[in-house]
């Protein structure tokens, strides 16, 4: 089995630097903020990481390919960095402090390029988490300052907490009634949003979560601490990985009716 530790070590320092910029920038009341092509916003603070973790990636894995939510992707080969510098950022920019630096790494295998390394950091929260293939999913502070955690044993929908972010999406895709009824099944329905909903599935506050489009840059991490903490992570097709365009976690128990109630 492939030892990533130096590669977790690397992402440990990655998101320091990320979070140095991150924190200070955030409520800054110069705070720059861009419309993108695709109308979402991006401020000064998501370029800046961007920047800095690929310069990071430069000297210390100069032979690895980059792909980045603001500059696209860069170099070639088996291994590739993936970065979403500011996962969350409509809450950065509001001043809500849900939002995480996602980091991860993917090598190619047989079934196409997976996540083998994922770090979020939530410095505003105070949370981080992360995981490597085959060793498990944790939370802490750093690597020696750690907790290792594990999805819920929740079995029935009924007992369920759901996490998402909006109906909007849902309702884009002509799957909300689908979404709806199954969100009047669970115990209960929160929309946390983001990256927060994945970690909750993690270490088993909650049960379930779906989305219904995103990027690989807002999935990587995610996807590899779902699954080393024992759940399970794919698309609304329920096939495995983050090359869908839209993820469905779940502690592993709730997942084939998770899948079957959204269609």
């Amino acid at each position: 089995m492939a030892d990533y530790h130096d590669d977790l070590r690397l992402a440990h320092v990655l998101a320091d630097h990320a979070d140095s910029v991150t924190l200070e920038r955030f409520k800054a009341l110069d705070l720059k903020i861009d419309t993108k092509p695709d109308l979402t916003p991006v401020s000064d603070a998501d370029k800046t990481v961007e920047e800095l973790l690929r310069n990071d990636l430069q000297r210390a894995r100069p032979r690895d390919a980059v792909m980045g939510e603001e500059y696209g992707s860069t170099g070639h080969g088996p291994r590739r960095w993936v970065i979403d510098p500011i996962d969350g950022t409509k809450n950065y920019i509001r001043g809500v402090p849900v939002w995480a630096t996602l980091i991860a790494l993917m090598e190619l295998g047989p079934n196409g390029d997976q996540p083998v390394v994922g770090m979020v950091s939530a410095p505003a929260l105070g949370r981080r988490w992360w995981a490597a293939r085959g060793a498990g999913a944790f939370t802490g502070r750093g690597l020696t300052k750690a907790s290792r955690i594990q999805v819920s044993d929740v079995s029935r929908l009924e007992d369920a907490s759901f996490a998402y972010s909006s109906l909007t999406g849902w309702e884009e895709r002509e799957r909300l009634d689908a979404f709806l009824d199954l969100s009047r099944s669970c115990w209960r329905t929160r929309a946390y949003g983001d990256f927060w909903p994945y970690m909750m599935v993690a270490e088993g506050s909650v049960d379930i979560c779906a989305e219904p489009e995103l990027s690989i840059w807002d999935m990587a991490a995610n996807c590899v601490i779902v699954e080393e903490a024992g759940g399970r992570f794919t698309g609304l097709d329920g096939i495995p990985g983050v090359h869908g365009g839209n993820a469905v976690a779940s502690n592993g128990l709730l997942h084939g009716e998770l899948l079957q109630r959204l269609g």
